[in-house]
């Protein structure tokens, strides 16, 4: 009994998991196609990525990753991610 609760369990897991995979899967592929659009149809940035920015100037990376956090709703490694882009823009 106890084998057969765990077998079951197990496999609801690894559904959920999969099954949030191909939500991530699906979520990346819908934001790059916004991206392209945004290019093409001429998007102007956030108007947060130049206080984003002077804070990265200023070396406070951990204050621009909490402030595009707070500004735009990303998670923790999204934050980090979009600030690493704008770093690398400011490099260029």
């Amino acid at each position: 009994m106890e084998f057969t609760f765990i077998a079951i369990l197990l496999f609801t897991i690894i559904n959920f998991i999969s099954r949030v995979d191909k939500l991530e899967g699906r979520i990346k592929g819908m934001q790059y196609r916004l991206d392209q659009v945004a290019k093409q149809v001429d998007v102007p940035e956030p108007p947060i990525n130049d206080e984003l920015r002077e804070l990265i100037k200023e070396g406070e990376s951990v204050r621009a990753v909490k402030q595009a956090r707070e500004a735009l709703g990303l998670s923790l490694v999204e934050g980090k991610q979009y600030v690493d882009a704008l770093k690398l823009e400011l490099e260029d």
